[in-house]
Parts: structure tokens; sequence; C-alpha cells
């Protein structure tokens, strides 16, 4: 992602209606990751920007750092007091087997050789850990946008699968997210030229936050969405 759309995603992130909801999506797995019986420890935000989602997993008692790529987003997350390292996410500088959790949101797609980067998440899990993913939904989705943020590809369920099992870790969950914004997103993007990354009006901004706000109780998870989300984790066994 080119340095200015680092530095707007920083900017947005706390206020945006998508970003606000994916830290609300991260807390709630979180939680449930608790209720499980999986205690905080050391946990890595591959690509973490500015570092929001890195602050949500702080709040929740485990130990991160942020990973990023870019000097620019390195250095927000520096100056909001977060823990960073500059790293390719196909080549992570921690070592095997070192994390109970890994988040990768909106990463894999950046990459021709996505595998390297899934491979690079299971080899830091200890056995057990878990990894959080998400990435953009559905080729026909395709836009200005995708090019803008540096996209290789969208996923389809299959194709997620795919990826995340070759590297050797067990999916637990996969569904889709935005569901309900799918018409919108699609018909903006048929007209895109560039990223969507832009403040918006506070009343639009608000309606879109109340729409994907009332997906978390819809059971929409199985249609298509915008994105795609996972759960899994590394086998105890080989």
């Amino acid at each position: 992602m080119e340095a200015t759309e680092i530095r707007k995603l920083a900017a947005l992130e706390d206020t945006h209606w998508w970003y606000r909801e994916r830290r609300v999506l991260l807390a709630r797995a979180l939680r449930r990751l608790a209720a499980a019986g999986h205690a905080p420890g050391r946990a890595l935000d591959v690509g973490a920007a500015g570092g929001g989602n890195t602050r949500v997993l702080r709040a929740h008692g485990w130990r991160p750092v942020a990973l990023e790529y870019s000097a620019e987003g390195a250095g927000v997350a520096r100056e909001r007091g977060l823990d960073v390292i500059r790293a390719d996410a196909r080549h992570l500088p921690l070592p095997s087997a070192s994390l109970g959790l890994v988040t990768a949101f909106d990463i894999l797609e950046h990459f021709d050789e996505d595998h390297l980067a899934a491979a690079e998440i299971r080899r830091t899990l200890r056995p057990g850990g878990v990894a959080l993913i998400a990435v953009p939904a559905d080729m026909a989705l395709w836009s200005a946008h995708d090019v803008a943020v540096g996209h290789v590809r969208r996923y389809d369920r299959a194709s997620l699968r795919a990826v995340v099992e070759k590297a050797g870790l067990v999916v637990d969950e996969l569904w889709s997210w935005n569901v309900l914004l799918r018409p919108v997103a699609a018909w903006r993007r048929r007209s895109s030229t560039g990223s969507d990354l832009n403040e918006l009006n506070p009343l639009v901004n608000l309606g879109l936050r109340a729409v994907v706000t009332a997906e978390r109780h819809l059971p929409v998870r199985a249609l298509p969405g915008v994105s795609l989300m996972l759960r899994a984790h590394r086998p105890a066994t080989a």
C-alpha cells in the first residue's frame, strides 16, 4: 500500500465505520478465545498500519507487536505507543512457535506468494495458537480501489481455505462479512477511479455503521459479502 494510503488509513481508522466495526469483530473474537480457554499471551498484528487492531489486542490482555512493512505505518504505530517491527510478512523475524495469536487483516491479498505469508503465520504460532485472517472477497468486486491499495487478488471461500490449509493450519470457521452493504459496494466500484479510503459525511458514516452493526445479529454469514473472515489454529501435532 502506498504511503499516502497508509496515512489516510491511520487518519480515518478511529472513526470510519469499516474500521470501527472490524475492531468490534476482533474484540468479540478475542472474548470468545478467552471463553474457550486461550489465555492471552504474545501476539502479532501483521500489516498493522497505524495499529488500530494492535490496540484492541492490548486492551484484551495480549502482549502484541505491530508488524508493518512501510515506514509511514510503523511511524504512526510508534507514535501511538505500540511495540513495532518493520518486516515483510513473508519473512517474519520471530522465532518459530513463539506466538499464541496472529492477526492478519487485509494482508494476504497483497502478495503473489500469499502461501509464503500463510506459512510464516503457521511457523510462528505455537501448537494450538490461533490465526485470525480477513481478506477481500470475490473477483466480481474487483475495481480501481483494489489497484490503488495494491491488491493482487480477491478471494472466494475455496481459495482462502486452500492457502490456509496448504500452510498447515486447521480452519475452524470461515464466514462472510459486510454482506448487507455488498450491493452498495458493487454499485460504487463500477464507477470508482481509486481508493475508497475517504473521509465521509458524518451522517453517511453513521448510517453505514448502523447497517453493518445490524449484521452482527442477522443470519447472513453464509451469504456473499465484501470480505471473508477466517479463524484457524496450528494443530498440536504435525
